[in-house]
């Protein structure tokens, strides 16, 4: 009834919406213990869009509340049968965070007209709320201000009890049950005229009819899309809590299709929009729940109060109903999450800062909009700037490792080995190509070894956590392999995956870089490509000065040639996958180890 209340609802809807959906998701769904209902997030969801529409006093309010449901219910559905829940994954942690927090606080300052004895504006933005607050100062009334601030306290002392005592997380439960029936007593005793009250509710069960006002789909579109997200990401997220709590699988996209077919048929019998609950959850979990069943006797309480208590409901005091709202979302006040993101990832915090300002100062919708798109910029971000490590040599092993990271680790003059953390396709290759091109200029040459030469002659690629190279990514490679070469440099590739090497064989790219230059392991290509270097330093000066480049491009050259002439080529197998060694071992992959290691 309070959530209802926060929807712009008669309290009667919230009844409806914890009646039928519940029963639907315990046949359909996939957890055990989630508890189906009205939400005080998707409640604010859907007051605040459709008080933009028309009137809560109006029929027509109620109507596109219903309506909303089975939109919310169909976009579930098909969310689920077509498997797409993987979506979701792109809305970060620090953006929910963020939103629920800043929703939170608009939340509980919209309870504030039931606590200070007058009306105040419908909004889900807070400086509207507060100025609304402030300007109708002068018409406090301090009975429903003392009756909810006793109903709040009384509701966080049996929660704060509950959490903290084993022995008494009773209370935690019974905290809304007793505090309204206290306040109910106290208004039925002393009736207090100043108290506002639920008044009368309809007693009997919803009757089935199908949702009306089509014609207004269009303009619930974007607040539909919205609170399925919404509903989805808490559902989902509490439901596989419980489900690894309790020792079992939770299926995702069932859970979707759960979800979907519990909106839709509560739309047919009058109930607004409804999601996973996490605080009755967590009670159903507290009380031993082991299977759906406990969703089906949920339902049939729900059925009796409708049948027999409603009577009972007509002296709850306001008040009392939003000190629940009020209890239930400071628990969504997340301001631990935003130090912890502090102090581990600024860019997180950053992210959650964002979307909490936006949803506090813009609205809802914005503030989903605005935190997703950050969001989803730096994936974008990340994607097309991958990692890109120089490795070098730890001492006394064949192991390669990130010079940045292993300070002990060094290079070979001439040779650069560089390994893409990162699958290689059309929005980072351009990124991969610039940096490879300065990677031949920033070698610390302090930590070289090798014979003495002035510049790089091979780049070796290790391209182990390359999972996927897409046909742009080969055609750029192709067209860096050509550059090199112009300037005398060879590109080795270490030990691609099968799926990458099957795309660099169809693209030529095997055939035009070599097959005699992919290795298996870096330090084979190290080994070989160590060999030229020294041969090259080997080679007698020309007599002129001028000349000696001319000697050394030309012996790289001969020496280059002389390996392609002397290598087997590997057959490509019927797969398409490339043989990188025969099975004879080659004398020249003898570890570079020193007599004395």
């Amino acid at each position: 009834m309070s959530y209802a209340k926060l929807a712009g609802l008669q309290p009667i809807y919230g009844l409806y919406t914890g009646f039928v959906p519940i029963f639907m998701y315990s046949i359909f769904g996939s957890s055990r213990q989630l508890a189906i209902g009205p939400v005080a997030l998707v409640s604010l969801l859907t007051s605040n869009i459709l008080s933009n529409i028309v009137d809560p006093s109006d029929k027509l309010y109620t109507e596109l509340a219903i309506l909303l449901a089975l939109m919310v219910g169909v976009l579930e559905c098909i969310l689920g049968i077509l498997r797409l829940g993987w979506i979701l994954r792109f809305i970060s942690h620090s953006v929910i965070s963020g939103f629920t927090t800043a929703s939170a606080l608009a939340i509980g300052l919209s309870q504030a007209k039931d606590f200070l004895g007058y009306d105040i504006e419908r909004s889900s933005v807070i400086i509207p709320l507060i100025t609304s607050i402030i300007a109708g100062a002068d018409k406090f009334k301090w009975q429903p201000f003392v009756m909810g601030s006793a109903t709040l306290a009384v509701l966080l002392i049996m929660k704060n009890l509950g959490k903290t005592r084993k022995y008494l997380r009773f209370l935690r439960a019974a905290g809304p049950l007793t505090a309204v029936c206290l306040s109910t007593a106290f208004v039925k005793i002393f009736h207090p005229s100043s108290i506002s009250l639920v008044g009368d509710i309809p007693q009997g069960l919803p009757t089935f009819s199908i949702p009306k006002e089509f014609d207004h789909i269009k303009s619930l579109i974007s607040t539909s899309f919205l609170i399925t997200g919404v509903a989805i990401l808490e559902s989902v997220g509490i439901a596989k809590a419980l489900a690894a709590k309790n020792g079992y699988e939770l299926d995702s996209n069932q859970e979707l299709f759960g979800l979907g077919v519990a909106n839709i048929m509560g739309s047919f019998f009058s109930a607004y929009p409804s999601t996973g609950s996490f605080s009755r959850s967590a009670v159903n979990h507290e009380s031993g729940a082991k299977t759906g069943l406990s969703g089906i006797i949920m339902g049939i309480i729900m059925c009796c109060s409708l049948l027999f208590l409603t009577p009972l409901f007509e002296f709850i005091p306001q008040s009392a109903l939003a000190a629940i709202v009020i209890s239930a979302v400071v628990g969504l006040v997340d301001y631990e999450e935003a130090i912890f993101l502090w102090r581990v990832d600024k860019r997180d915090f950053l992210l959650w800062t964002i979307t909490f300002a936006s949803t506090m100062f813009l609205g809802i919708e914005i503030g989903v909009l605005v935190g997703v798109g950050f969001s989803l910029a730096f994936v974008i971000k990340e994607s097309a700037n991958p990692h890109i490590a120089i490795l070098g040599r730890l001492p006394g092993t064949t192991v390669y490792r990130n010079i940045q990271q292993y300070q002990e680790a060094y290079t070979y003059n001439g040779i650069v080995i560089v390994r893409i953390d990162a699958p290689i396709y059309f929005a980072n290759i351009s990124y991969i190509k610039d940096r490879l091109r300065e990677y031949e200029y920033e070698i610390d040459t302090s930590k070289q070894h090798g014979p003495e030469v002035s510049r790089i002659y091979f780049v070796i690629i290790e391209m182990a956590p390359v999972t996927y190279l897409d046909s742009s990514a080969a055609q750029a490679l192709k067209e860096l392999y050509q550059e090199y070469k112009s300037r005398d440099i060879q590109i080795a590739v270490s030990n691609p995956n099968r799926e990458v090497l099957v795309t660099m064989a169809r693209s030529g790219l095997v055939d035009l870089v070599g097959k005699e230059w992919y290795f298996v392991r870096v330090h084979d290509a190290v080994q070989v490509c160590l060999q030229y270097v020294q041969s090259l330093n080997d080679s007698p000066r020309a007599e002129e000065p001028s000349n000696d480049e001319n000697n050394k491009h030309n012996k790289f050259q001969r020496l280059l040639r002389q390996r392609t002439e002397e290598f087997a080529a590997a057959d490509i197998e019927a797969a398409g996958g490339l043989d990188l060694f025969s099975s004879e071992t080659d004398p020249k992959l003898e570890p570079l180890l020193s007599k004395r290691s």
